[in-house]
């Protein structure tokens, strides 16, 4: 029984570093920043396999990008590091990991529980993009960006996209993640 639990451990982790990378190629195009749907299935990663295996198949996802594959929303390789928009993919990891966390006990898990999570960990992903972002562009690329510009095209554009993404992991979390705890 333990063999099996480790098996569809490691078939999930491997679905959801799938899923992120073609949800990076499923684009809206917003300025800046694009908007994909890695977010989802980055937070339907922490909420459904909890948060060690949802990081874990984050993680390995931004492993696979590093390591040449171009899974990333604009290509792959260990140059990506320069990227501004890396500090998303950081955030991703971190926070699938913390709404995972969030919703691990099954016991009270409620849709405002879920949805204070992925807003958990959307601030997470948004924190880690926006200040790595301005630090990349204004101290390691010298293509110096200021406060409001970072905020306008680094949030206020692509926010509103996430947080009905934030909604729709929420519903699909709570009918996925019975599902998946049968299995």
């Amino acid at each position: 029984m333990k063999q099996k639990s480790k098996v569809k451990n490691m078939a999930l982790c491997a679905l959801f570093t799938a899923l992120t990378a073609v949800g990076a190629f499923i684009r809206i195009p917003v300025p800046v920043v694009p908007f994909t749907l890695q977010f989802l299935f980055t937070m339907l990663a922490g909420l459904l396999l909890g948060g060690k295996l949802g990081a874990v198949s984050v993680g390995l996802y931004a492993f696979l990008g590093l390591a040449g594959l171009p899974i990333f929303a604009e290509g792959g390789g260990l140059w990506y590091f320069l990227k501004p928009s890396f500090g998303y993919i950081i955030g991703f990891v971190i926070g699938s990991y913390v709404t995972g966390k969030m919703t691990e006990k099954p016991e009270g898990l409620t849709m405002g529980r879920i949805l204070a999570a992925n807003f958990t960990g959307l601030a997470i992903v948004y924190g880690a993009g926006m200040v790595y972002y301005y630090v990349i562009c204004n101290y390691v690329i010298n293509t110096p960006i200021g406060l409001w510009p970072l905020f306008l095209y680094c949030f206020l554009l692509a926010v509103p996209g996430d947080i009905c993404l934030c909604f729709v992991a929420a519903v699909l979390a709570r009918r996925l993640k019975p599902v998946i705890a049968n299995m």
